[in-house]
């Protein structure tokens, strides 16, 4: 019987750490944003301020994390990641003010950003080359999938308490995700094997040559390509990380929905998402990325314009059907045009430069949200901002064109 492609346990490995990440903080923090608000009182501002600044983190250790994952390898990176991540939620259940959240929260966010999305796309843009649009959205699935773990994060929230959930989430990532990381291997061919495992003599003649023209940062930041990729990632960032602090926020006390009909909402954006990857995974290997990126970037804008604008619960799921299919096509694809356009010699520094470009999303989305709702009391004209900047952002991927052969 013909084995299984060790690439495809890369796949599995990069699904679960996700699925750590996503179920245990980036979906829940809009819940635990409610309950820190009930008992701390603390504003719609300082909650996306602990946001944004966790994303700045990211962008500015960028280039650094990029390069010790390309010199280093992904699974060293992934585990020291992980175990910052479980002592971060630890720490994180113990706090008694604002200085302590910023903190723990920035240490989580380090945590999370050595252990995820850039050195999992490094291995696995690797291990795949053929079937690479696929095997990135199956491994994105994980953090889809946190989402429908929401409604599990919100019981327990209800019934423990915020501090008792976040300490058992730090058990849980630290006793799963260090297993997980042993499955990384990189690249495929120090373990005699060829990318997506076809034939060794296939891979010489054919597939080489292609590596071998692989980019350097430096030359990936010279074409225009890197740039506009870089502006489009990040106009979509806006409304993602936009939507992660405050959707369940303006759902229960705008719309006045429960905290369960919140996390309802949740998981019907993450099926969304989890379809939407499942479709964009296979159209990206047959058709144009941008293309497809630059539709979604239009349901994105369109998708929180409606949620902006909700007066009824099918509003509201409307946004997440649209939100929810948009993120989960665009998603992979963003590092699978990367890899397409620049090779996988120096992925993770490209990203990792990237990523200071891609940050500002990260940041202002929350923020303009967030401080104008505080101002106006309505999340709509920060909503709508965001959107008219996604919306913006559809442009630069249609003209994201491959950079011409060297």
């Amino acid at each position: 019987m013909r084995r299984v492609f060790y690439g495809w346990w890369i796949v599995a490995s990069g699904f679960g750490l996700e699925l750590l990440i996503g179920a245990l903080l980036f979906h829940a923090y809009g819940a635990y944003a409610v309950l820190l608000r009930e008992e701390f009182g603390w504003s719609k501002t300082m909650l996306s301020a602990a946001f944004s600044m966790a994303r700045a983190e990211s962008g500015i250790l960028g280039p650094i994390q990029g390069w010790l994952t390309d010199r280093f390898g992904p699974r060293t990176i992934i585990r020291v990641g992980m175990v910052i991540f479980g002592l971060g939620l630890l720490l994180f259940s113990r706090i008694e003010g604002p200085v302590a959240f910023f903190l723990t929260f920035f240490m989580m966010a380090i945590g999370t950003s050595l252990g995820g999305y850039l050195p999992i796309s490094v291995a696995i843009v690797t291990w795949f080359r053929r079937r690479r649009s696929l095997a990135l959205s199956i491994s994105g699935m994980g953090m889809a999938l946190g989402g429908l773990m929401t409604p599990f994060v919100v019981a327990s929230l209800s019934r423990f308490g915020w501090r008792g959930t976040a300490f058992a989430s730090g058990i849980v990532v630290l006793v799963i995700a260090l297993p997980l990381a042993q499955l990384m291997r990189h690249p495929p061919e120090r373990y005699g094997l060829t990318p997506d495992g076809e034939p060794r003599q296939a891979d010489d003649v054919a597939a080489r040559p292609a590596e071998m023209r692989s980019y350097t940062a430096r030359e990936a930041m010279a074409t225009p390509a890197f740039w506009y990729i870089s502006v489009g990632h990040a106009a979509a960032l806006l409304v993602v990380s936009a939507v992660m602090v405050h959707m369940v926020i303006h759902v229960t006390e705008r719309l006045g929905y429960s905290l369960q009909q919140a996390g309802a909402v949740v998981a019907l954006l993450t099926v969304m998402q989890i379809t939407g990857q499942l479709t964009g995974g296979w159209l990206g290997d047959r058709f144009s990325k941008r293309r497809i990126c630059a539709g979604c970037m239009l349901g994105h804008a369109a998708a929180l314009m409606v949620l902006g604008l909700a007066t009824a619960f099918w509003m509201v799921l409307l946004f997440a059907v649209l939100h929810g299919l948009s993120w989960g096509m665009r998603g992979p694809l963003m590092a699978a045009i990367r890899a397409d356009y620049f090779g996988s010699g120096s992925f993770g520094m490209i990203t990792g430069v990237s990523s200071m470009v891609i940050m500002f999303g990260m940041m202002l989305g929350p923020l303009v949200a967030g401080i104008l709702a505080d101002r106006t009391g309505s999340y709509v004209p920060g909503f709508s901002v965001l959107a008219a900047c996604a919306a913006a952002g559809s442009v630069a991927f249609v003209l994201a064109r491959r950079p011409a052969a060297r």
